[in-house]
């Protein structure tokens, strides 16, 4: 449980990201929690509440909105994820999410540079901690694709990696200490296999326009150019819920309807625990929490 300095810290820490982006005038929105379907997902398992879900991410609300006619969003929100817990890992955990009309992933990759800078800027100002070397580096930070960090670090292609069930090992085991070793990089343009929601990349759709921010080996956040074909997303959506056995009546109709109306724009999912813990030099999320489960 944390202290009462630690509540200042969070709070503050807090006020600090909707400054950002008040700044920059996104608008932040407020969706519901509880959906009666979710985004189809092999790798993450939601969370019951009664007849509906507790939501994973605020992806498909937050979508809806800007093809409403909403053209810059964020949303700091509490999410939910079965069976996760760890160091980095809680069911319950702090995601920050923004999207922006017009954008595509290289955009986002600026703009989560600039956040985390400035988060790093005011956590050294009041002296909480000193400015972190990955704060510090030149600008932009590292651009790697996942093909050149899997020849590079697992000698294997990735597509290979994928082929023989192996990506996720090879990515934990292989990719992502040396990745530690380059302070604050982005991992981008995924294999097609793994793009998720997001789109093709124009010139080479063998990958998607995915990118992943990791910081000190610590992934950070996970976002795209987003995919507006809603027959495309349709089917990635099959895919998922045919390989982790999830009834099709739980498909996200009213989402894949208001896709076909989504102007190009990109998004981006943060979790915000795991950056105040690296901002504030803890070595678990548990550290920055009002309550952990253990606490409870």
């Amino acid at each position: 449980m944390l202290s009462p300095s630690g509540i200042r810290q969070r709070s503050l820490l807090l006020q600090a990201v909707r400054s950002f982006f008040h700044s920059r005038d996104y608008l932040e929105a407020d969706t519901p929690i509880r959906l009666p379907a979710l985004i189809p997902e092999a790798e993450i398992q939601p969370l019951r509440s009664e007849e509906r879900f507790l939501q994973t991410s605020p992806e498909l609300c937050m979508k809806r909105l800007l093809a409403g006619g909403c053209e810059r969003l964020f949303q700091i929100c509490r999410c939910f994820r079965k069976g996760e817990r760890g160091r980095l890992h809680q069911e319950e955990f702090t995601m920050l999410e923004w999207y922006h009309v017009g954008w595509s992933y290289a955009e986002l990759m600026q703009e989560s540079e600039a956040l985390a800078r400035h988060l790093a800027r005011f956590c050294a100002a009041q002296d909480w901690q000193e400015l972190s070397a990955w704060a510090t580096q030149l600008e932009p930070w590292p651009r790697l694709t996942v093909a050149e960090v899997f020849q590079r670090f697992a000698g294997i292609a990735a597509e290979q990696a994928i082929a023989e069930g192996r990506f996720d090992l090879l990515l934990v085991e292989r990719v992502e200490p040396e990745l530690a070793r380059l302070g604050a990089v982005f991992l981008c343009e995924y294999p097609a296999a793994l793009a998720s929601l997001a789109r093709p990349k124009p010139d080479n759709p063998a990958v998607a326009e995915r990118v992943e921010l990791y910081i000190s080996g610590v992934e950070i956040a996970n976002g795209f150019s987003e995919l507006t074909d809603a027959v495309a997303q349709r089917q990635r959506f099959e895919a998922e819920m045919t390989k982790a056995g999830i009834d099709r009546s739980l498909m996200p109709e009213k989402f894949l309807r208001d896709l076909e109306r989504l102007p190009d724009c990109a998004g981006i999912a943060l979790g915000l625990d795991r950056l105040f813990m690296l901002l504030l030099g803890k070595n678990s999320i548990a550290e920055v929490l009002p309550f952990a489960d253990s606490d409870l």
